[in-house]
């Protein structure tokens, strides 16, 4: 009879990425950690001997917990969690199933220093259109859920970064940025290792609307639009953030599932 505290890596691999994802946490041992220093997309590392200190950080969300191979340590921990009222899964054959079947994981080498709080800090210019929501969008969903962004002058982002201690981003000159006909979301997409059908497709939208060049893929000039709508309406460049991100989880959705989706009027005609 199949676990009812068990997922499988097909089952989670449809969660991972959209805004109702069960909280990832990572239990690897540090030894299984530095022999494959990847992660499961948003994944928060914890140490499975001090679950009773940390469990309550996961009160009312539902969790995933992986450890190796999906044995002792995932479903301890899982257990754990049930005790303390959290909902809590564990995948079968834990973190070597989902690399084995190819599932996306992200370079924990890429990801920048996090905050006292445990957060990564990153900060643009104000005002975004495209890729200023693309990259929040990009770390949100599958690099770090907690991540905080901050929008300043665009002459300021330098200064901001250093006194901050934040991660600059979309302006010239830093690491994390367009290079040559790709955009910055291209470049997170590469140096996180997240090269994934629905992102690579998303990311030629992204693009398109980005660099002006319309012509890349149709929906391009329809998510400019989006874009700079969203910009017209708000004042508040983290409330405009906010929405864009709905904007960011439907073409998302559009990217993996809905592409050879069509829509006919009237109801139940034939296709002209």
């Amino acid at each position: 009879m199949p676990s009812t505290t068990a997922i499988t890596v097909q089952q989670l691999s449809r969660l991972v990425g959209l805004p109702d994802a069960p909280i990832l946490i990572d239990v690897r041992t540090d030894e299984d950690y530095q022999a494959d220093p990847r992660l499961l997309p948003a994944s928060y590392r914890r140490d499975f001997k001090t679950v009773s200190t940390w469990a309550a950080e996961f009160s009312a969300s539902k969790v995933v917990v992986i450890c190796h191979r999906g044995q002792k340590l995932s479903q301890g921990v899982a257990a754990w969690l049930r005790h303390e009222g959290i909902p809590a899964e564990s995948p079968e054959g834990g973190f070597e199933a989902w690399a084995a079947a190819k599932a996306p994981l992200v370079s924990a080498s890429a990801i920048p220093p996090r905050d006292e709080q445990g957060r990564t800090v990153w900060v643009t210019r104000s005002r975004p259109k495209v890729d200023r929501v693309a990259c929040p969008w990009l770390i949100r969903r599958f690099v770090d859920p907690d991540a905080v962004f901050l929008f300043v002058d665009p002459a300021e982002v330098p200064l901001v970064a250093d006194r901050f201690a934040a991660v600059a981003f979309d302006i010239e000159g830093v690491f994390w940025s367009h290079r040559g006909e790709r955009c910055t979301f291209d470049t997170m997409i590469e140096e996180f290792g997240l090269r994934i059908e629905a992102l690579d497709r998303l990311a030629l939208i992204v693009r398109g609307a980005d660099t002006a060049r319309l012509d890349l893929v149709p929906q391009a000039a329809g998510f400019l639009a989006a874009s700079l709508g969203l910009s017209r309406m708000f004042r508040d460049d983290l409330e405009q953030l906010e929405a864009g991100m709905l904007l960011y989880d439907a073409f998302f959705r559009w990217c993996r599932d809905a592409t050879e989706e069509t829509h006919n009027w009237p109801a139940g005609g034939k296709a002209q």
